[in-house]
């Protein structure tokens, strides 16, 4: 009786293991990796309006730090890297649709959307900052400070600006815009203040605000950037993350960040 049990045993603990690894088989069957492969293409989905990652120059060609990051991806992978470019707000409907593969577009990891999509391990790590009205320079010193009714307070919709805004600033006169909308309201003294990405504020300032705006570029907010995939992919997923490293291990990454946030002459390239 115990000589059979232990037949039992190992035949159940035999059709367990097969049973496993035909599923695995199955769910490596079914990841993006062999869609790209069989393709030869890498749809890769961004909204161009968040310099300095990802940007349209003068001749309607698509630059920035995520269009570099992306293009390294598309040649690690052996395929060509198709542009898409998406409404921010549309961005992770299309990769659940199966619109696009993957998304490289400054977006930041958050719970909610983590809920919805997988994401990379960060490759940039950004924060809130504040583009404040010139005629407030010296009586607002510390973006808590406009936490107050009296102050019109800027950020664009669907984006962390718009939850920072609402999380921290609540009890000021909160507004959504469009795009990067916001930061010209700013300028041009329609509003007190603007909150986004402090590599866009950066730009900004160098670019329409000196003498214009005050920049608080001090990041209220940690906010990691990752590379959004569709779930249940393990394989897409180890993939990208080992891209990361040798990119960030290699010198390419510190080569991208001279080039896109350290440098300005850039600046130049891009539509106005």
């Amino acid at each position: 009786m115990k000589k059979l049990s232990i037949v039992v045993f190992s035949a159940c603990f035999l059709l367990i293991a097969f049973s496993s690894f035909a599923a695995d088989i199955e769910l490596a069957k079914k990841s993006t990796i062999n869609t790209v492969l069989s393709r030869g293409e890498l749809r890769v989905g961004f909204d161009s309006g968040t310099p300095p990652f990802e940007m349209e120059d003068k001749n309607g060609n698509y630059i920035g730090f995520d269009i570099d990051l992306a293009r390294e991806l598309s040649r690690a992978m052996g395929v060509k890297f198709v542009p898409v470019d998406i409404d921010f707000n549309e961005i992770i409907p299309a990769l659940l649709t199966g619109k696009i593969d993957v998304i490289i577009g400054a977006l930041s990891i958050t719970q909610e959307r983590n809920l919805k999509i997988g994401f990379s391990e960060p490759y940039f790590i950004v924060g809130q900052s504040v583009l404040l009205n010139k005629k407030l320079e010296g009586k607002i010193t510390l973006w808590s400070q406009l936490n107050n009714l009296e102050y019109t307070v800027l950020s664009q919709k669907g984006t962390t600006g718009e939850e920072a805004a609402k999380r921290y600033l609540g009890n000021a006169n909160l507004k959504t815009v469009e795009g990067d909308a916001g930061a010209f309201e700013v300028v041009n003294d329609r509003a007190d203040a603007w909150v986004f990405d402090m590599p866009f504020n950066v730009v900004f300032y160098a670019e329409h605000g000196k003498g214009k705006v005050v920049h608080l570029d001090q990041p209220f907010t940690y906010e990691p950037l990752g590379i959004g995939i569709s779930q249940g992919d393990p394989d897409f997923m180890n993939f990208i993350n080992n891209f990361l490293r040798q990119f960030k291990g290699d010198g390419r990454y510190e080569r991208l960040y001279e080039k896109w946030v350290t440098r300005t002459d850039w600046f130049e390239r891009i539509r106005r």
